[in-house]
């Protein structure tokens, strides 16, 4: 699923810098570029791009400086949430292009903001030189979203195998396919903290038979609505959920600190319909929430560098264009 909200430019002309970042760094220039995250060894980001000659989201892998960006999914259908496997020369991604060449029609904005949810979504385990090797879910309907813990060896993904956008845990060659969420609605962007241990994820849970009426109804047409998220953590296993925001506002993009502690996440909490989103930490019992960034647009899919010291993200900050969003480096202090 493609993750990045699509609103229109606006850039903060100055800034001050953040308390918790400093030596800020951009890596990518124009297109829609988002959802970066480290190799093992930290020297490498595989990332989700739209940039031409492409019309939707393809998978590139660049160096941690920016250089030799490059394409590694097959530049067709649409991809999202590539991630590398923990011996740092394969990854896993999800993609469309079994179910044709062509980008998938984007959703019916006349409907509101929503997400489309492509049923020709799978995923696929490659090199990291893009020569896939298998295809790793075979289920009807989506599969996507695919983090993967280095240490336990385990990948989470979002999937409607059980007819509901649920969490799923594989190992890396397919095997071992366990649901791990029930709740009806929407359960997604799951990633596991370092230990593998813990569980963040985003989820829509309807509170109302007409708010689960219209999330069935739109998934049905293979949409759904991201606008209401709150986060959700549990035990490695799913078990133990429980709601760490509770905004009614779009919370998304969750990743836990180094030390397993706290979550960095994205929101628009300060205004549940706005445009803006920025960052946020949070202790894992929802409490101490802390402001990161005020950069004055959409900074979004934060996660740290496997030492600890970097924090990657994205942002349409110094954006030269409408609609670009550009990949960024930092030191975390």
């Amino acid at each position: 699923m493609t993750r990045l909200f699509l609103f229109p430019l606006m850039c903060a002309a100055a800034m001050a810098q953040p308390p918790h970042l400093d030596n800020i760094r951009q890596l990518t220039s124009g297109g829609q570029n988002a959802e970066a995250y480290w190799s093992t060894d930290g020297r490498r980001l595989i990332f989700q791009t739209t940039r031409k000659p492409y019309d939707c989201d393809q998978i590139f892998i660049m160096n941690a400086d920016g250089s030799d960006q490059h394409l590694v999914s097959t530049g067709k259908g649409r991809t999202t949430c590539g991630y590398f496997l923990k011996d740092n020369r394969h990854i896993v991604y999800a993609s469309t292009h079994e179910a044709g060449d062509a980008c998938p029609p984007p959703p019916d904005r006349s409907k509101g903001y929503l997400w489309g949810v492509f049923p020709g979504y799978d995923i696929y385990l490659a090199t990291d030189r893009g020569k896939i090797l298998k295809k790793l879910t075979s289920a009807p309907g989506y599969d996507a979203e695919a983090t993967v813990n280095w240490k336990t060896d385990r990948i989470v993904y979002t999937s409607l195998a059980s007819g509901d956008l649920d969490l799923w845990t594989m190992r890396p060659d397919g095997s071992r396919k366990k649901r791990i969420t029930t709740a009806a609605g929407y359960d997604g962007g799951a990633v596991f903290s370092r230990d593998g241990k813990k569980l963040v994820w985003r989820a829509h849970h309807p509170r109302t038979p007409e708010s689960l009426a219209r999330y069935q109804g739109l998934l049905k047409e293979n949409l759904t609505a991201p606008m209401k998220m709150e986060l959700m953590v549990s035990d490695a296993d799913g078990r133990n959920p429980r709601a760490i925001t509770d905004f009614n506002c779009a919370s998304f993009a969750p990743t836990f600190t180094p030390d397993g502690k706290q979550i960095v996440f994205a929101s628009n909490k300060h205004n549940c319909d706005g445009r803006r989103f920025e960052l946020y930490r949070v202790n894992l019992d929802g409490t101490g929430l802390e402001q990161i960034t005020d950069l004055g647009g959409f900074t979004s899919f934060p996660e740290f560098s496997p030492d600890g010291k970097k924090l990657v993200f994205v942002s349409d900050w110094k954006a030269k264009e409408r609609y670009e969003f550009n990949i960024f480096t930092a030191d975390w202090k």
